[in-house]
Parts: C-alpha cells; structure tokens; sequence
C-alpha cells in the first residue's frame, strides 16, 4: 500500500507513453462521470415537461455540444500529458492564474465529494438501521479517499465493478418503479411543458464543467483518435442511459422525485443505486482537487507535496465535513464556483489553437515541461471574470456557454490587438522539469 500511495500520476510533469491506459479503461472512468444521479435528476426534470422523443432530441443535442467541448479541450491535455491546471501555464493563464485555477478547482472538487459523501451516508444509515449518517459518510469517504489516493489505476478499477452495477440497479429500478415502459414511451408529459431551447440548455450545463476540465483525464490517452471515442462514447451513453432513464420514471410515475423513487425501492438496492452512483464520480472530484492544490502550491510557494498525501489530507477533511452536515451550507457558493470553469476552456482552446502565444514553447519542450511560464497575463484577468459574470446576465442562451464563447472571441480578439503581453517570467521548478517517470 506504500508503494501504491507513492505514485503521483505526473501531477506536475507529462504522462509518459508507458504510463497512458487503454481508451476503452479512460472511457469507463467517462462514463462514470457521466452517470451520476443527477443526470437521473435532469432526465426527470425533462421527461416531466417533454415527450420522450423531445427529450431524446434535446439530450442528444446537447451530448453533441458537450462532445465537441470536452474532445477539443481533450485533445489539447492528451498532446501535451497535463492536468487542466498545470496545462494552464501555457494556454493563457500564466502562474498566477494556473495557481488561483488550481485552488478553485480544488475547492469545488471538494465541495462535491463532501455533498456527495453526505447523501451516501444518509442513505446508507437509513438501510442498515445501524450506525448514524455521520459513521456512514465517514466509512464511505474514507474508502473513496483510498481509491482516490492510489491513482487512476485504482480508479479504473473502481469503475469497472461500479458502472456495470450501477447499470444493472438502475435498470431493476425503472422496471419495477414504472412496470409497462412500452406504453410510457408514447405517454404525454406529465407536467408543465418545457421548450427544447430551454432543454437543450439543462442538457449543456449538467456536464459543461467536467467537459471543462477534460485534460485531467485525457491526459492518460495514448491518441487523439481515443479521447475522440472515449468521449463520445462515455458522454453519449451517460446522457442517453441515464438521462432517459430518468425521462421515463418521470412518466411513469409522474413525478420529478427521483430520490424519493429510490428511497421507496426494496432496501439495499435503492442504497447500492446511490453508493455505486456516488463512487465513481466521486473519486474523480477527490483526484482532481489533488491535482488542483498540487499545482497551487508548486505555483505559488514553489513547494512540491505528494499528490497522493495531498489526497489523503483533502479526503480526510471532505468526508469529515460531510459527516458534521457543513458541506451542505456551501451548496450555493459551489454553484457559483462553476460558472469560472466554462471561460477557462474557452481562453484554454483559443490560445492552443488560434493564438498560439506560448503554444510553440509547450510544444518543442516535450516530453519535459518547459523550464518557464509566463508569471501573470494581464488580459486574462480581465477576460476570465467578465466573461463568467456576462455569461450570467445575458437575458439569451444557457450562461454557461455563453461565458465558454465570450471568453474565447474575446481572447482571440485580444490576441489580433497584441494586448496578450505577459508579466515577467517565472522558473518551473527544477525536479519537476526532469521528471518523466511512469506510474
């Protein structure tokens, strides 16, 4: 177990080829992501105002949208073998940004596990009639912690056992919540109708911020073609599986309530539905805060800490902090947190492809990463905020992408006007540059 918690998965270095995974390995992991419960939740919410076949339309659009995003930011982290936030020294950001990125994706990463961990503690103290919730999230984080802590071999294990059961749950729930699914299929909404613009737009946010930060798991890809098909096929799939699974409970029961459905289920198995769920989306939020706080301190302190140790601390105090009940206090604040994600892939995407700034230099460097970074972008700290707010306050569009494409017209553009001037160079430390050992 020592030597397991010793591998750092190139938190500050590239992958190297001998390191990468199988596509199909990757796109468990995706697919994982993609099927939590609260795309059960938006398929519900969907199917209570759509059609089936509307919802289909609307859940395949904005896989397609959501596919686009996460291949072309995808393809960028398995070129170069780079988390988001280290990638983001030389894609706009410079140290500065790329540390006070880190440190927010490490916040919300660890917001979710903690809400996260406190629903499957819940859930599991209701079924077992032993132990309160606060042991339950405490024993479920403490393991996901492990799992997370031991990399993404780990993790693919993980997903491998938890993806085909939850599957199988899943399916045993709609057929015995919902009976005659045939003629569910053909029923009219239940509720309130909702347009499929508006559709279209729940579709896009539900996943735009994992489609986001793509790079943290692409990076393990050994070609463009294979983040191509693990994206696809674990983004489409997720979406179609479990949002239209939650499209026909909607219809079936006539209700939005997807928790209450399984609260209501035969014991264990509506447990296993929640735990399984939780799993293999949760030990993605623990590994990428790791990588996030990794880079904030080699960032800003200059100060390399084990990725793994780093796992174990922020597990430790996500699933205690669930277990106390806090983590639900900050629901609100996660939320707002998301919305800086989406203008990071934007200025990510425009400088790889379009302005190619430092694009040269992340790219004559391989396999080791370039000995500098530009300390700070000036244009980008004005470019990232205002293009999160006025995705916001547009009275048109789904906010999230119109934060995604303001924030990249306005970095190209800012690039034609040679406004991208950086501040200073900063050294990359010096141990991290010589490292490309494999897992």
């Amino acid at each position: 177990m020592a030597t397991l918690l010793g591998r750092d998965d190139q938190a500050l270095s590239r992958v190297p080829d001998q390191a990468r995974h199988s596509w199909w390995s990757v796109a468990t992991q995706r697919f994982g992501q993609t099927t939590a419960l609260s795309q059960l939740l938006l398929g519900a919410t969907l199917g209570f105002g759509m059609t089936f076949w509307g919802a289909f339309v609307a859940i395949t659009i904005g896989a397609v949208l959501l596919n686009a995003l996460a291949v072309t930011i995808g393809v960028i982290g398995q070129r170069e073998g780079l988390s988001t936030a280290l990638l983001s020294r030389w894609t706009g950001f410079g140290h500065a940004g790329s540390a006070m990125l880190g440190l927010i994706i490490a916040l919300s990463c660890t917001g979710w596990f903690g809400v996260q961990t406190g629903l499957a503690g819940g859930v599991l103290a209701g079924v077992a009639g032993v132990l309160p919730a606060p042991v339950w999230s405490l024993i479920f984080g403490l393991a996901v912690t492990v799992i997370a802590a031991c990399g993404v071999r780990w993790m693919a294990w993980a997903a491998h056992v938890a993806v085909p059961a939850f599957l199988l749950l899943l399916v045993w729930l709609v057929l015995t919540s919902v009976g005659d699914v045939a003629s569910t299929l053909a029923s009219p909404a239940p509720g309130p109708p909702i347009g499929m613009l508006t559709a279209i737009t729940l579709v896009t946010g539900s996943f735009i911020v994992g489609a986001a930060v793509a790079p943290d798991m692409t990076r393990f890809n050994r070609s463009e073609s294979d983040v191509v098909k693990q994206t696809i096929l674990g983004i489409t799939a997720g979406e179609w599986i479990i949002s239209l699974a939650g499209v026909v409970i909607a219809h079936g029961l006539g209700t939005t309530d997807v928790m209450g459905v399984i609260g209501r289920s035969s014991g264990w198995i509506g447990a296993l539905v929640v735990v399984t769920a939780v799993l293999k989306i949760n030990d993605w939020n623990l590994y990428s805060a790791s990588l996030g706080l990794v880079n904030f301190f080699d960032a800003v302190f200059d100060v390399r800490i084990s990725r793994a140790q780093v796992t174990v601390v922020v597990g430790c105090a996500g699933s205690f902090l669930a277990a106390a009940g806090i983590v639900h206090q900050f629901s609100g604040f996660l939320a707002v947190l998301g919305v800086v994600f989406p203008p990071v892939a934007g200025i990510m995407i425009a400088e790889y492809y379009v302005v190619r700034r430092w694009r040269n230099e992340i790219i004559s460097t391989r396999p080791r990463v370039p000995r500098s970074a530009p300390s700070w972008v000036p244009a980008t700290v004005v470019i990232w905020p205002v293009a999160a707010v006025a995705g916001e306050l547009l009275p048109f569009g789904q906010s999230s992408v119109n934060a995604l494409v303001l924030a990249f017209t306005l970095y190209v553009a800012a690039g034609r006007l040679d406004l991208l001037r950086m501040r200073t160079r900063r050294a990359t430390n010096r141990k991290v540059v010589g490292e490309a050992s494999a897992a």
